[in-house]
């Protein structure tokens, strides 16, 4: 199917109302495809946006920096434009300061969050909020549409499609249209906010296949229930996890603070990091069919990913391991 064709723009226009009405999408917003992923997107928000700081001579962005992603938004976005961490927190990044003590500037061009932190477990329950005339944006790359996500509140919102909306290769840009147009000379095309929402997403070729996936799942989420049948499904899927952990008397450990847990990504230590323990609870699990259990190499352990695919039934039979290994190795 060429992706010039009425058939292919039909599919692009379906998925972007698809995506639009299951997240309550504002019409002064528009949705594009671009490529890149989300690390592309951490040039292109500068790159687009850079002109709306108030400071002219020196342009800055407040950055909340609450683990690796958001860190690499940071270092990404300084090749093109003063960067300013709102709060200073290092590793392990197991919690978020308290809004009202972030140091933010009325002058920047963007106040930029990572809704969930894939490696550290860490997951805002309720955006921040910018400052008046300082647009919020957001990276919902590992839980969008997985919980309510205020569109109204922010200015962009980003996800790269591989973890709940589809296969790698989508990146999915949620922008006001007010933001449209104030790209940088150099932005290149294919991440100017303004070439493709002028050629709908169509300014070269797209990842046809990838949209498509992208709209068959949309469609599952709709006919499931929409949103509010999966956060309800997913804090279900958390819980068991959760609750297994904190009555579990320290052998299982999550070190991230409960009012940030995410219900995406869990990491998971054994007693004080037992890592010989934790290889073998790895090594066990995947003799029970259950994979990518390992915790990521900057923080290892164990990290459990729940994402909207993953089942309650699933969930429940890692829980019930969990509990088994628990018993067998806790003395």
């Amino acid at each position: 199917m060429s992706h010039r064709s009425a058939d292919f723009t039909n599919l692009l226009n379906t998925t972007k109302k698809l995506l639009s009405d299951l997240m309550s999408i504002p019409q002064n917003y528009d949705v594009m495809f671009f490529h890149g992923g989300g690390t592309g997107q951490f040039a292109a928000i500068p790159l687009n946006l850079r002109a709306l700081s108030k400071n002219v001579e020196n342009p800055t962005a407040d950055y909340a920096v609450t683990g690796s992603w958001s860190h690499k938004a940071m270092d990404e976005g300084a090749k093109y434009i003063h960067t300013h961490k709102v709060f200073d927190i290092k590793k392990p990044f197991v919690t978020v300061p308290d809004p009202s003590t972030w140091n933010t500037n009325p002058e920047a061009a963007y106040l930029y969050y990572c809704a969930n932190e894939t490696i550290h477990g860490v997951e805002f329950q309720e955006p921040p909020t910018s400052l008046p005339g300082v647009p919020l944006i957001a990276d919902i790359s590992s839980n969008i549409l997985s919980r309510y996500f205020d569109v109204s509140k922010h200015g962009m919102f980003f996800a790269g499609a591989q973890k709940n909306v589809g296969i790698s290769g989508v990146t999915i840009v949620g922008v006001q249209k007010d933001l449209i147009g104030h790209q940088q000379p150099h932005t290149p095309a294919v991440l100017s906010f303004k070439e493709i929402h002028k050629d709908n997403s169509l300014y070269n070729t797209p990842c046809s296949y990838g949209i498509y996936i992208t709209k068959l799942v949309l469609e599952w989420i709709r006919d499931l229930g929409g949103v509010d049948e999966l956060e309800k499904r997913n804090k279900t899927k958390a819980s068991l996890i959760y609750d297994l952990i904190d009555s579990s008397e320290g052998f299982y450990r999550n070190p991230v603070d409960k009012k940030y847990r995410s219900r995406m990504n869990i990491p998971i230590r054994i007693k004080e990091g037992d890592e010989a323990l934790e290889a073998k609870f790895i090594k066990e699990s995947i003799s029970r069919g259950m994979i990518s259990l390992k915790g990521h190499r900057s923080v290892g352990g164990i990290r459990a990913s729940l994402y909207n695919a993953i089942t309650i039934d699933e969930t429940q039979t890692l829980a019930d391991f969990m509990k088994e290994f628990m018993e067998e190795h806790k003395n």
